[in-house]
């Protein structure tokens, strides 16, 4: 069994732009669907996206798209809208990003969309849901992180830090595919699709629950720098060594912390894992001690004590991390080695997930043909 049998014979319409919907539509991919992805004429805005490889496209819209199909239709025609009609009675799934109502206003209402097809997945992917005050408000990955809770408590205690790569949006595509596969799932049952509002602000907010309960109680409230998993605790932080560089330590429990201590040679910290948080005297000596070596004296250190230690691994460096080498999900893609492709994260049966292929770039008629049932 291959990852990319589970959903075969499943066809996906991705109607969406950029990131959220295009990678939601990728993990449907990986998984085993067909993917058709509808652009307007001269394709989505990413393509064009700088800087532009030599071919004239985006790196990033190359690798978003890798194993669909591409077709270029105008919803805004009388051609375009039969084509794409005709694409749905066919589908399984629609991925779509568009603001509410702006499907309505091109003839494809949810009401239509049933007619078309009672059997339809319908995914829609925007930025803070169908409904409420927020519906129809412009916004990016920092704008639903700003308002989810996903800077309130990650940065310094000066400012709030932005995330990279966006984390909205790449939680929402998780979201937005599990919630397609769970919908293919009851369709077996019910014989009925579903429409399936997916917000990428609250895909962050999704994941509030713990600091919104201790907002809500008296004196347990959260702030930046003063947790003990936000840089708070002095055994769970990003330490800078003498030459520039920066290991992580994740020594949460008592057993891998005083594991630490020992083997940097201070005994005497290994009571102090419960002070109280900030913990900004004993993260100050223990910065001042790591700054006094290069990375590669704490490696050799810190290392053998097994205590959750990690030096950060530079991008360039990380496709070669023999850890990374050996689970074979980063490549550089056959037909284009300057892409660097990261597979689905999953084997199947002891098998990696295979390669995929480029994207491709075909005529609404050439798909018609082949997905009338």
């Amino acid at each position: 069994m291959q990852l990319a049998d589970f959903l075969a014979g499943i066809r996906v319409l991705d109607l969406s732009q950029f990131i959220p919907g295009p990678q939601a539509a990728l993990h449907l991919a990986d998984l085993g669907a067909e993917v058709v992805k509808v652009e307007p004429p001269g394709g989505e805005p990413m393509r064009a996206l700088p800087p532009l490889d030599p071919d004239g496209i985006h790196a990033g819209y190359k690798l978003m798209n890798r194993g669909k199909t591409v077709v270029e239709i105008d919803l805004k025609s009388d051609g375009g809208k039969k084509n794409f009609a005709t694409l749905i009675e066919s589908a399984d799934v629609l991925v779509e990003s568009y603001r509410p109502g702006v499907l309505d206003r091109l003839g494809f209402a949810r009401a239509r969309l049933e007619q078309l097809n009672p059997r339809l997945v319908h995914v829609a992917l925007t930025g803070f849901g169908q409904t409420g005050p927020y519906r129809l408000r412009a916004g990016h990955d920092i704008n639903y992180m700003a308002l989810a809770g996903g800077l309130a408590l990650s940065g310094t205690p000066e400012r709030p830090v932005s995330s990279y790569p966006p984390v909205a949006d790449h939680a929402s595509a998780l979201q937005a595919a599990l919630a397609a596969v769970a919908a293919l799932f009851q369709r077996v049952r019910s014989g009925r699709g579903a429409f399936i509002d997916v917000s990428l602000a609250e895909t962050v907010l999704a994941w509030q629950a713990i600091p919104l309960t201790a907002a809500h109680r008296p004196g347990r409230g959260q702030l930046r720098g003063g947790h003990k998993l936000n840089g708070g605790a002095a055994n769970y932080q990003i330490y800078r060594t003498a030459d520039g560089k920066f290991f992580t330590l994740g020594a949460v429990e008592e057993k891998f912390w005083a594991a630490f201590c020992l083997a940097v040679g201070r005994p005497e910290w290994i009571s102090r894992h419960r002070d109280r948080y900030p913990q900004t005297g004993l993260i100050a000596e223990v910065s001042a001690l790591i700054a006094e070596h290069p990375l590669e004296h704490w490696e050799r250190v810190i290392d053998p004590a097994d205590c959750c230690f990690h030096p950060v691994v530079p991008m360039a460096e990380v496709m070669q991390h023999p850890q990374i080498r050996e689970r074979r999900l980063v490549h550089q893609a056959a037909d284009d080695p300057s892409l660097i492709e990261t597979l689905f994260p999953a084997w199947v049966d002891g098998t990696p997930p295979k390669p995929r292929a480029p994207v491709r770039f075909t005529t609404a008629d050439d798909v018609l043909k082949r997905w009338q049932r």
